[in-house]
């Protein structure tokens, strides 16, 4: 017989999901996806030569970091499970809303993580293994258990969200390079703002479940605004970096530039205001930013990243001389 947990207090309705909506929240299938599309982007910027091999391994890869990551999501609510019974945003989840026994929740987790890693190791390579584990370590032992504890978690989170794009450049060369890192930088810096503006939407929220982020501890909002701001700046110079890397060209550098500008200037209203109208602004213009910015970038890459930076190579050339 199935276990079941008596709903929550406050659940919007008693009627259990069905089966694939469950199983697509447990999972958080939604974010999944975002990792997905990020580890590509990955892959594809530092694939260069021949694609009759590569589908297939982009595919694996594709595969085993979607089992990865949603593993790591259903991990998460099991920890999180009473905490999310508080919350408005939360309480509905299949194990708070007694659809689905946390044990039955952790075992899935589980396996379904450990199919991921095993994939990956198997059909692809052991860097790209390593690297999925490792996010599912940070992310269930490190950056789940810190959110009650420090605000600090949004780095933690944010470290786990810029893996995906080195696990995809890693499976398409067996190695990570600069250019790997410089995608991970971005994905990290770009998730500041977007998690800075999602947490102050829901402070009140996350106050209840007792999770202890920034613009809890933060009531004013000065630091929460001012931080979003600073790291959506950096955005700015780190994507223009991807030109000066010779990864991507002129065409990508202005897309940049206007759409860093743009974030940025969304996130100094946020700093200057402080309001709930510029919060969500804010988390919109990330979830706009982000597809916009990888798409320019695969649609305008350049030279192959095994090749030396430009400005590097130059530079070398010009230290060279006699």
């Amino acid at each position: 017989m199935r276990q079941q947990l008596p709903a929550a207090p406050g659940t919007a309705s008693s009627v259990p999901r069905p089966g694939i909506a469950r199983a697509a929240e447990l999972f958080k299938l939604r974010l999944v996806a975002l990792v997905v599309v990020t580890t590509a982007v990955g892959f594809l910027m530092a694939h260069r030569g021949p694609w009759t091999g590569a589908w297939p391994r982009l595919a694996l890869t594709l595969v085993g970091t979607a089992l990865a990551a949603a593993g790591s999501m259903a991990l998460n609510q099991t920890m999180e499970w009473r905490r999310d019974a508080r919350m408005t945003r939360t309480c509905r989840r299949p194990i708070p809303a007694g659809a689905l026994a946390p044990a039955r929740a952790r075992d899935a987790g589980l396996a379904v993580a450990a199919a991921g890693v095993a994939l990956l190791a198997a059909a692809v390579n052991v860097l790209t293994a390593a690297l999925a584990l490792a996010v599912v370590l940070l992310y269930t032992l490190v950056y789940t258990p810190m959110k009650v504890r420090s605000p600090f978690c949004t780095l933690a989170g944010a470290v786990c969200g810029a893996i995906p794009p080195m696990m995809g450049w890693s499976a398409a060369t067996g190695s990570l390079a600069p250019g790997a890192l410089l995608l991970g930088g971005i994905l990290f810096l770009w998730q500041i703002p977007h998690f800075l503006a999602l947490a102050w939407l829901y402070r009140d929220d996350y106050r209840r479940g007792g999770f202890r982020m920034l613009p809890i501890l933060d009531p004013s909002g000065a630091l929460t605004g001012r931080l979003a701001a600073i790291y959506a700046l950096a955005l700015v110079g780190v994507t223009l970096t991807v030109s000066l890397a010779g990864m991507a060209g002129t065409v990508f550098a202005m897309g940049a530039l206007l759409l860093g500008g743009w974030l940025a200037a969304v996130a100094a209203r946020l700093a200057a205001s402080r309001g709930q109208a510029e919060a969500r602004r804010l988390f919109l213009a990330t979830l706009a930013y982000l597809p916009l910015l990888l798409a320019l970038m695969l649609a305008d890459r350049r030279t192959a990243p095994s090749q030396p930076v430009p400005v590097l190579a130059r530079a070398a050339a010009v230290n060279q001389m006699p």
